[in-house]
């Protein structure tokens, strides 16, 4: 059976799940999603069941980057924890196998929210939904990295400084022009970067609405998705990348709430977001968040950058969307700038 996306060979793939998947009954059919930018994620369906494939992108990858391997390694040691993952079944390493590393898990059903405005659910639905995201980045935060055998899933030293680190090298590599705000951002980001602070904790790098997975009616979290740039580093950057998403204008490509009036919508206000976040984690202050934020901005700039250049080199996962989100890189670095001086 030949697929609908010269990206995933069927024949191969099937052949894949029979040698490792005991009880796989085929044969298969995949629908590739508009979600999994930087690696392409396949709804895989069989007599057997549904399943989800995410593969490394085609072309020349970035160091680092598409890490496929760290995703199946993390949420296969969080299977036996009280934070919901999708159950995974294989990681193959052979790029042979069917043109690409690829890892397979169990498909989730329920609800994925694009905007975090949640427009057509009620205010006690929209409450629930944002007190479900809270209470599980705590639990995230609250586990023990050693106990889930994670506890080299990161290297030592200060977390922040080593993301800016890497995301500066990523963002250099694939960077298509250059621009004096950007350039301030960096500069600023590097003459701020904070003192470490506790022993580090699992990160999941990219914690917003649309990477968990709600429960159909009961609103309740049934899975966190997208594990690529989860690390063992700084709680506080999770938190700044809710916020930093929030900043951003209304609607579903920007996918903020900066225009909305939160109250009346049933979402918390960042205040009130956080202290229920340290109240639950057991922290005595309030934390400064601006560097945390002021960095996820920074982060997801140079992440659309690296979208940019495979748009450009003809290799991106979804080039239609590619061309809307590089269009955001400039917003995002102006964000972060307005973010900073908004604190002075």
């Amino acid at each position: 059976m030949e697929s609908s996306d010269s990206e995933l060979d069927l024949i191969r793939v099937e052949k894949a799940f029979r040698k490792r998947m005991p009880g796989f009954c085929g044969p298969l059919t995949a629908e590739k999603t508009p979600h999994g930018q930087s690696n392409p994620t396949y709804i895989i369906s069989s007599q057997s069941g549904k399943y989800v494939l995410r593969r490394k992108p085609d072309g020349v990858l970035l160091p680092s980057a598409h890490a496929v391997e760290r995703e199946y390694r993390v949420m296969t040691a969080l299977a036996e924890s009280d934070l919901p993952v999708p159950r995974t079944h294989f990681l193959c390493e052979d790029p042979e196998e069917i043109g690409a590393v690829f890892f397979v898990m169990d498909y989730v059903s329920g609800n994925v929210f694009t905007d975090p405005g949640l427009p057509g659910l009620s205010i006690s639905e929209r409450e629930s939904v944002y007190d479900q995201m809270n209470l599980g980045l705590a639990k995230l935060h609250k586990l023990n990295p050693e106990m889930l055998g994670l506890s080299d899933f990161g290297r030592p030293g200060n977390y922040f400084e080593r993301q800016y680190s890497r995301w500066s090298r990523q963002y250099e590599a694939s960077a298509t022009e250059h621009f004096s705000e950007m350039e301030d951002l960096q500069q600023w980001l590097k003459n701020n970067i904070p003192e470490e602070d506790g022993p580090p904790c699992l990160v999941h790098g990219d914690w917003r609405i649309d990477n968990l997975i709600y429960k159909t009616g009961s609103f309740h979290l049934a899975a966190v998705i997208d594990w690529e740039i989860s690390t063992l580093g700084n709680p506080l950057a999770d938190l700044g990348t809710q916020l930093m998403q929030w900043e951003m204008p209304a609607g579903n490509e920007s996918r903020g709430l900066s225009e909305l009036d939160r109250k009346s919508l049933g979402i918390p206000n960042n205040t009130d977001y956080v202290e229920n976040y340290a109240r639950r984690v057991g922290m005595t202050e309030i934390p400064d968040l601006t560097f945390a934020v002021a960095f996820s901005f920074f982060r997801m700039a140079a992440i659309m950058q690296g979208i940019k250049k495979r748009v450009l080199d003809g290799n991106a996962s979804n080039p239609e969307w590619g061309i809307k989100g590089m269009n955001f890189i400039p917003l995002f670095v102006r964000k972060a700038l307005e973010y900073i001086n908004s604190k002075d």
